[in-house]
């Protein structure tokens, strides 16, 4: 009942409510009898699309510390966050349900340490050609990265704090470019 209100308070007044499409003041997965579905992609033009994402993962220096010098008892911290986050990335419509499956043609993941903040700094990158924009993509390639590091460091640390998990770049599609 509370969702269906929601909804119902989304269409009437489409303002309060943040995420929706600016083109049409209404939420894109969601139909106009309320339910959510697939975003039909068929007549959709194929471009150049690209998404740009970042998160963090603060942690105490000395785990940090381990993490700079390679004395991790799991091994490379930052190379294992470093695949799990382009697996995660191809693997996206698998764990979000109404994402498209994309043919990626490009994903990275950076890692930064930045000790003095005692944080890891993450940033990924997907591209494709496609009918659909690689900006979930981007966040899960970030998220799993970020997570990644959190199971390999749990042993010697459970508090470390993920945050700022965001979109920071998008280009291509109808909507055009975005960039926080």
């Amino acid at each position: 009942m509370f969702y269906s209100t929601v909804l119902r308070c989304c269409y009437s007044e489409p303002n309060l409510l943040e995420g929706v499409n600016p083109m049409t003041n209404a939420f894109t997965h969601i139909n106009a009898d309320g339910n959510a579905h697939m975003v039909d992609v068929t007549d959709k033009s194929v471009t150049e699309r690209e998404a740009r994402a970042e998160a963090y993962i603060e942690m105490a220096s000395e785990t940090l510390e381990m993490i700079m010098s390679g004395s991790h008892h799991k091994g490379d911290v930052f190379a294992t966050a470093r695949i799990a986050g382009i697996q995660a990335a191809k693997k996206t419509s698998d764990l979000i349900p109404l994402c498209h499956p994309l043919m990626l043609t490009k994903v990275e993941v950076e890692l930064e340490a930045q000790p003095e903040h005692n944080r890891v700094w993450i940033r990924s990158l997907c591209k494709l050609s496609g009918k659909t924009g690689v900006e979930m993509e981007a966040l899960t390639a970030a998220s799993t990265a970020a997570l990644t590091i959190y199971d390999m460091c749990k042993a010697v640390q459970k508090d470390m704090v993920i945050s700022q998990v965001r979109l920071t770049e998008k280009r291509g599609g109808k909507s055009g470019h975005f960039k926080v």
